[in-house]
């Protein structure tokens, strides 16, 4: 069985960009547009959410650190 590539941020974001340039070429037909801007409506939510998780990671390391040098005092 082949192994599935792990999520990458960086690749959503150039994978995004690269339909944005198609879009703005003007070489797609109307439906494919669509398509085109669906596929990168979902890249980008799903960046989003990696952002928003990662964001609150964040957040609690830094809470756990700010406990902690409380209770240092």
């Amino acid at each position: 069985m082949a192994k599935s590539k792990a999520w990458n941020y960086e690749e959503k974001v150039t994978k995004v960009e690269v339909i944005i340039e198609q879009i703005e070429s003007g070489r797609l037909d109307l439906s494919e547009v669509f398509n085109q801007f669906t596929t990168a409506t979902n890249h980008l939510q799903e960046c989003k959410d990696f952002l928003d998780r990662q964001q609150k990671q964040m957040n609690l390391i830094l809470e756990t650190l700010e406990d902690s040098s409380d209770e240092d005092f």
